[in-house]
């Protein structure tokens, strides 16, 4: 891995320490499932069996005892024998799970819990239809009985909004999961909506495309999944958001309708654009079944470099530069602060090395993607010299090779399993403007100070760290804790969604809503817009069984 500090670069004027061999095959980083594939039998693995990343936390209580205010709507029906019924007479064996006995319900914990351990349902009932058709009937049965039902892809989700809060009827598609059509001349995918998003961007890169979204969590979730929550993640730079990308959807409607616009091409402006309705809407309008999606060309060169800056003014700074200098080809511009990157350092630095020598109170991850890799070198090597010239950049590294470019990217996507392997974590996904992004994290950690709660232990709260996508605005606020503690929620909420309301930012940037924030909605969208929302629920939903208690 080659390392540079500013003086070497200074006197350095043919810039020889930066040349160097990047292969000529396309390199794309692989998520941390990956990278943990070589890690000793001992280390809790990042993802499980069925694809839901799971934590670090001891035993998880109902979110109905941890939340006692909530109270099951009696309108929805209990599940009795002829539901059970009717489902094994449209559903085979291998579609079903089903627990009779309430003290076997750790038989489904995969399903009923959120993968931080902090949410967790009672469903006794998984459904696991193979096709549309039967998602159909599933649905028109559930709506005419009012049982309600939660769709589930991944689970991933980081808002408790793909688990139960109660009974609710899980309905996973895991079985809904075939790639349907590729057209290499336009890029439009079209998929079923349970396609791992990793085996979707491995399908695609063998047409020489990739999928227009990369998340650390791909290994696992699903490409429906991140249309129902309108995932971010770290191409959204590049390539912007899923509202953009995605050219069409079929759902189905609480009824059991299927509606479908996978016909669609690029252009269309015949009338409302329906499918904007259920990106992001976490499945309270219809489930998701199947997407089109338009991906773009596979990168011919990839250039990855980390850099050390010592305040979060130079972090702008930097972007601001490489907005300007590196254009075209930037493709990702991460930051963490110093406390996030010693978190994982305590995680993962007996299986990986940190790429830099001495600890700075800034990191940057700049990657860069193109067709042409000497035109690319070019660019960041000059970007890199006056950065270094001018004193912004006071450290940093760039890999050389492919297995270096994944390293260095795992220091930033393992940051969220580091924050929580000590217990728990408080996420916080917010959208500030970027004069303001990292005081979030100050104040939280100043407010936590003054209530005695941060500090060794038997303090609750360890470190309130930032990292985060400056390209878009987005901040991942991780409160680490040895243990969720109700102390702890109530200082930090709703101090953390009225700072953010202060500054006239979202309490989301790409996490949604769920169970987590539903109540606080109102501090990002006014009066007007809540009651649109709130219409447009009753009349999709009228019975109101699609994922409820959560959203609005």
């Amino acid at each position: 891995m080659l390392k540079f500090s500013r003086p070497v670069v200074k006197n350095c004027k043919q810039l020889l320490l930066f040349k160097r061999c990047i292969t000529n095959s396309p390199i794309i980083k692989t998520t941390s499932y990956r990278l943990l594939s070589n890690y000793k039998s001992s280390d809790t693995p990042l993802f499980n069996g069925i694809g839901a990343i799971r934590s670090y936390a001891n035993t998880v209580k109902f979110t109905s005892e941890v939340y006692p205010d909530i109270h099951r709507n009696d309108i929805y029906k209990k599940l009795n024998s002829d539901d059970l019924e009717y489902f094994k007479s449209i559903l085979s064996k291998q579609e079903i799970m089903y627990v009779a006995i309430e003290n076997d319900l750790q038989e489904l914990d995969l399903f009923n819990e959120d993968w931080m351990k902090k949410y967790k349902g009672q469903s006794r009932l998984v459904l696991k239809p193979k096709s549309v058709e039967k998602i159909s009937l599933i649905l028109n049965y559930c709506n005419e009985e009012k049982l309600a039902i939660v769709p589930q892809g991944g689970n991933t989700d980081l808002v408790g909004a793909s688990v139960p809060v109660f009974d609710e009827i899980i309905l996973s598609l895991n079985n809904l999961n075939q790639i349907r059509q590729f057209d290499p001349v336009s890029g439009i995918l079209k998929c079923d909506a349970g396609v791992i998003l990793e085996n979707a961007d491995n399908y695609l890169r063998e047409h020489d495309h990739i999928f227009p979204l990369d998340l650390g969590a791909k290994g696992s979730c699903h490409v429906g999944g991140v249309c129902a929550t309108n995932a971010g993640g770290l191409r959204l730079l590049r390539y912007g958001s899923l509202h953009g990308s995605v050219l069409g959807l079929e759902v189905v409607m609480p009824n059991g309708d299927i509606v479908s616009s996978m016909h669609s091409l690029r252009k269309d402006n015949t009338g409302y654009d329906l499918k904007q309705l259920f990106i992001g809407a976490e499945g309270t309008l219809g489930i998701i079944t199947g997407v089109s999606i338009l991906t773009q060309p596979k990168p011919q060169a990839i250039n990855v470099s980390f850099l050390a800056v010592k305040n979060y003014e130079a972090v702008q700074k930097v972007f601001v530069k490489a907005k300007k200098e590196l254009a075209e080809i930037l493709s990702a511009f991460e930051f963490m602060d110093q406390r996030s990157i010693q978190l994982t350092k305590k995680h993962i630095e007996k299986d990986t090395s940190f790429p830099l020598e001495d600890e700075y109170p800034f990191y940057i991850l700049i990657e860069t993607s193109g067709s042409n890799k000497a035109h690319d070198d070019s660019k960041l090597e000059t970007f890199l010299e006056s950065a270094m010239e001018s004193e912004i950049v006071i450290d940093g590294t760039i890999a050389q090779d492919e297995t270096e470019l994944q390293n260095l990217w795992k220091w930033r996507e393992m940051i969220p399993e580091s924050s929580q392997c000590q217990g728990g974590v408080y996420k916080y996904d917010v959208s500030l403007p970027l004069k303001d992004l990292y005081s979030l994290v100050e104040v939280v950690n100043k407010k936590l100070a003054d209530a005695d709660l941060l500090g060794e232990a038997p303090k609750p709260v360890i470190a309130a760290v930032g990292y985060g996508h400056v390209g878009d605005g987005n901040l991942h606020l991780n409160v680490a804790t040895r243990c969720y503690s109700k102390e702890v929620e109530r200082a930090l909420e709703p101090f953390v969604y009225e700072y953010v309301s202060s500054k006239h930012g979202s309490i989301s940037a790409e996490h949604g809503l769920g169970f987590q924030k539903k109540n606080y909605i109102s501090y990002t969208k006014n009066e007007q817009e809540i009651k649109m929302m709130k219409d447009l629920k009753k009349h999709y939903d009228p019975n109101g069984i699609m994922n409820p208690y959560k959203f609005i």
